[in-house]
């Protein structure tokens, strides 16, 4: 009797161990199946585009790609008119050299005046300092409302870095630009898109921690 009770339950045990695998490798299966569905969602749910209204400012960040890309949709802003003035945001690369320049250029390039340009060259190492350094544009100028274009990958981070560093001062939009080189239906498939959503991923944690307090 006690054999057969213990033969038993080593045929339990293998039977719910067989089990439990099987729950295993069906699980690997369903996640391998929906990896891309997954992948896509999880690029689409980072992407912000607020609800835009008329502002007293476009701001398009630094960094623009080869394509120009940022200052296009700023250009598409501008001519909707939703704002009369728009800034070019760059980092200074030398003396008498910055990308806030190259940004001018592209804006210029698609139609946007030049006497509604405001170029601002900066030193900034990331994205808080350089909203930062925009602040002191917009408290200088007096307004109380921006509309901030980045790339499409850069919208949530961006957009709580300027709601935080901004404050109750001046309220933030931000808009996203598409970006040629971030494809969230198959950014996966590139390695500098993997790196650049990496990266954002990363950023915000510190974002948070760095501005922790401010904006309240």
């Amino acid at each position: 009797m006690l054999a057969a009770g213990k033969l038993d339950a080593e045929r339990g045990g293998v039977f719910f161990s067989l089990l439990f695998i099987a729950f295993v490798a069906l699980l690997c299966v369903i996640v391998y199946a929906a990896r891309y569905p997954l992948m896509r969602l999880a690029a689409q749910s980072w992407i912000v585009e607020d609800p835009l209204e008329r502002a007293d400012a476009i701001l398009v960040l630094g960094n623009d790609n080869f394509y120009g890309d940022r200052a296009s949709r700023a250009t598409e802003l501008f001519r909707q008119g939703l704002a009369p003035v728009v800034v070019a945001s760059g980092k200074r690369l030398r003396p008498g050299a910055d990308v806030a320049s190259l940004v001018e250029h592209d804006l210029i390039e698609r139609g946007v005046p030049k006497e509604s340009i405001v170029r601002y060259a900066h030193d900034a190492e990331n994205t808080r300092e350089e909203a930062e350094g925009l602040l002191k544009i917009v408290t200088a100028r007096n307004w109380k409302s921006v509309i901030v274009v980045t790339s499409n990958y850069h919208t949530r981070r961006a957009r709580y870095i300027f709601e935080k560093v901004f404050g109750k001062s001046c309220a933030v939009r931000v808009a996203s630009a598409h970006d040629a080189g971030f494809d969230p239906e198959r950014w996966w498939e590139k390695r500098s898109s993997v790196k650049e959503f990496a990266r954002e991923i990363g950023g915000m944690p510190v974002a948070m921690w760095e501005l922790r307090g401010k904006g309240n």
